[in-house]
Parts: structure tokens; C-alpha cells; sequence
């Protein structure tokens, strides 16, 4: 197989956590980030996906001291998101050791900003997070539906250099009820050209192994593993790219 894998660390209150479809009251606690991140170095990965969920919410970094434990202690390449609104927060973000940073919001309330920040730090470490609900944009940690369409949305910032695109499914988010394969094929269709980095739904190596035989670039999980869905081991086996 050739698909990316990058395991999840959500972040609330300095824990690690698991949402349901975005819902703050559908919370599950796992324990410490550094905790996580460590076991997920030791099992071979390389690459973390690490979100601010207070952030998400407070609509500015909070758990920025835990993404400096995590990239201190690890020799992990981190990805982080959450709360990312101001070049404050993405300058501190990257003084905190992430390699890139994930905005999503910004790119749909300010395109204008967004486009400033590709040309300041260019494309390579930004990933534009474009989740879906009922086939728009959905923003501000989940809790609002823009009127921006997926295809339409993404066009603008292909044509701007962007090539990394996280797209979560968000009904299907924490869900471990399959992966929305057919939006992936379809957005790989559309835009062969991107990173796409899917996420949401995954229940099973089955599921990453069909991600991958759709030719899906790479995949973010989180709840699989802490359930016990995924055995990791296997995974390795399995000579997946992580």
C-alpha cells in the first residue's frame, strides 16, 4: 500500500480526546497527548495530526504548550490545527516546532488573508482543511455551515499552489463507521493533483486498505486506535507509509 498514514491527537483541556461528529458534549477522554504521541513514535510513524479543539472553540491557540511538549520530546513531523484565525497564531504554531499548520476557517471568512499567508509561508506548509457537512464548508471548530460549495472552494486555492487538502466528512467523524470514500474519489477526480488527506470514519485496516485502492494520498485516524479497532502491529505489517 502506498496511502500516508497519520495517526490524530485532539486536544481539550490538555487531554486527549475523541469527538463525535464534532460534538463537544460527545466527548471521550484517552489520556495524555505526549503520552500518545510518544507510543505513536515508538511504533514506527513519522507523522502527527494534532488539533486544538479549545482552539476550534475559542477561535485562537490555546494548547500551544502541548504542541511544544509533542515536538520537543518527539521526533515527530506534526501538523497542527485549531484556532488558527491571526498571523500570531500560525508564528506561534511554528515557534512551537509544527512543520505545518492547517487553516480552514480563515480560508472561507478571509480568502484574502489566507492568500497572504501562502505567499508569506508558502504552500508546502500550509494545509487547507476543507470540511464538509451537507456538501458545504463547515467552519469555526464545526459549529457553523458556510454557503461555500467543496469543488468550487477548492478550486481557488489549487490554482493558488495549495496541494494539501485535509477533508473531513463530518457526519462520519468519530462515527468508526467507514470513511466517505466516494467524496474522496470524487475530489481526486475533480483535482488529481492534491495531497488529499482524508479523514473521518475509519474503522479498520479494511477501511485505510480501501482509501488506498481508490488512490487516496493519505489518511488521518484517531478513534480506531484508541478503541482497539486497528491493531497497530498489523498495520506495520502491512508496509503502510506512514
Amino acid at each position: 500500500m502506498k496511502i500516508e498514514l497519520i495517526p490524530a491527537i485532539d486536544i481539550i483541556d490538555g487531554k486527549c480526546v475523541r469527538l463525535t461528529k464534532g460534538d463537544y458534549d460527545q466527548k471521550t477522554v484517552y489520556g495524555k497527548p505526549l503520552d500518545m504521541a510518544l507510543e505513536f513514535e515508538a511504533l514506527g510513524f513519522k507523522r502527527l495530526h494534532v488539533v486544538d479543539l479549545d482552539g476550534a472553540k475559542s477561535k485562537h491557540i490555546v494548547n500551544c504548550a502541548v504542541l511544544r511538549r509533542i515536538t520537543t520530546e518527539t521526533q515527530l513531523t506534526v501538523d497542527f490545527g485549531g484556532g488558527i484565525k491571526t498571523e500570531e497564531d500560525i508564528e506561534k504554531a511554528f515557534a512551537a516546532g509544527a512543520s505545518m499548520v492547517t487553516v480552514g476557517s480563515v480560508a472561507v471568512t478571509n480568502p484574502d488573508l489566507f492568500m497572504s499567508w501562502l505567499d508569506k509561508y508558502g504552500a508546502e506548509r500550509m494545509i487547507l482543511g476543507a470540511d464538509v457537512r451537507h456538501g458545504k464548508i463547515s467552519i469555526n471548530g464545526w459549529k457553523e455551515d458556510s454557503a461555500e460549495d467543496l469543488l468550487p472552494f477548492l478550486r481557488k486555492y489549487i490554482d493558488a499552489g495549495v496541494r494539501n487538502v485535509l477533508c473531513t466528512e463530518i457526519s462520519k467523524d468519530g462515527t468508526l463507521s467507514g470513511p466517505a470514500i466516494d467524496l474522496y474519489k470524487e475530489m481526486m477526480a475533480a483535482y488529481p493533483e492534491l495531497h488529499l488527506i482524508a479523514s473521518g470514519g475509519v474503522s479498520s485496516i479494511d477501511d485505510i486498505k480501501a482509501l488506498d485502492a481508490a488512490g487516496i494520498p493519505a489518511v488521518v485516524f484517531g478513534k480506531a486506535i484508541y478503541e482497539g479497532k486497528i491493531d497497530l502491529e498489523e498495520l506495520r505489517r502491512e508496509g503502510v507509509r506512514s
